[in-house]
């Protein structure tokens, strides 16, 4: 059985560095994420700190320090409404603010990691269109202007094609990130109208370029949509702590290709070894279930204990 621990700011911690600082550095990027590896040996090692900002500041948005063990935090836009979004230029992934960084932070962990998966994390469009007006101004605006929002997340996930390209001819991996779209955030009849053929374009790209279906993470409930995120090319899915697990893994049994990634509850990697083992033992069961299945931690706090994770590793591989 195996065991993803989700590594982002938790990387910065282990050595000794504030995640913003990290984020806007690619020698910083890499030795974080190089010695989590060292410490956790876990696979896809992935290659971010903000997953949800690097292309929202490509289309030019500014980020601000939020100070302490804040991750950069986006403080302005150069979009006032959703039409706005319609006339973004394509992100050019050798110029567009960090995307260049991590990048090449990316192929210095492909040298410092041996034997693992190297992944780029990719924003969806609905969360760039939710980076670049905020979540009210996009929620508001799939009510007033839907058939616009619509258009707008096209003209996203198409601009998301060369970097996906750009990703696999550095040897990397792209993964992609899409939790500001899911339900109960969109209805699910406003996800499978305005969020799915959008998804489904940068599956479809994904597929031409890597032979590969896409990983798609999405968090909240999936559930009322899953056989949609499927169909768009979804190759691999999480069901969330906060989720009814058996509920999902009964309707991923239609998918035994697809595999699914069964979250604990992250806080408990920052508590106490016993809340831990409780939790692992619930996703094991569940995970028992299940053939193409493996068990994350959810994203680790800054503050995640070390020996807390490896404990949690080492049970779960054992439990086969």
């Amino acid at each position: 059985m195996r065991f993803v621990p989700v590594v982002y700011e938790h990387a910065a911690a282990l050595i000794g560095r504030r995640p913003y600082d990290v984020a806007l550095d690619a020698d910083l990027l890499a030795a974080a994420h190089a010695a989590a590896f060292e410490r956790y040996h876990h696979s896809p090692v992935v290659a971010g700190i903000d997953v949800y900002n690097v292309e929202a500041e490509a289309y030019g948005a500014q980020l601000r320090d939020a100070g302490g063990i804040s991750i950069p935090t986006i403080e302005s836009s150069p979009c006032g409404g959703v039409k706005d979004l319609l006339s973004l230029a394509p992100l050019d992934p050798s110029t567009g603010g960090r995307l260049p960084l991590v990048i090449e932070a990316a192929r210095k962990l492909r040298e410092r990691c041996s034997g693992a998966r190297v992944a780029i994390p990719l924003s969806g469009p609905f969360s760039i269109a939710q980076g670049l007006l905020g979540m009210e101004g996009v929620l508001y605006a799939t009510m007033e202007e839907p058939d616009t929002v619509h258009d707008a997340l096209m003209v996203i996930a198409g601009h998301l094609g060369p970097l996906v390209q750009r990703i696999h001819d550095a040897g990397c991996e792209s993964i992609l990130f899409e939790s500001s779209a899911s339900p109960p955030l969109l209805s699910p009849a406003l996800f499978r109208t305005l969020e799915i053929p959008a998804l489904a374009l940068i599956g479809a790209t994904h597929r031409r370029v890597t032979g590969r279906t896409m990983p798609m993470i999405l968090g909240g409930n999936t559930l009322p949509v899953i056989n949609d995120l499927i169909r768009a090319g979804a190759g691999s899915v999480i069901c969330p702590a906060e989720l009814d697990g058996s509920r999902f893994l009964d309707a991923m049994s239609a998918f035994p290709d697809v595999e699914v990634r069964i979250n604990m509850r992250p806080g408990v990697f920052a508590a106490s070894v016993e809340e831990a083992i409780a939790g692992a033992g619930q996703a094991i069961a569940l995970a028992r279930r299940r053939d193409n299945v493996c068990i994350g931690s959810g994203v680790l706090p800054f503050d995640a204990k070390p020996d807390i994770v490896l404990r949690i590793k080492h049970l779960i591989e054992e439990a086969e």
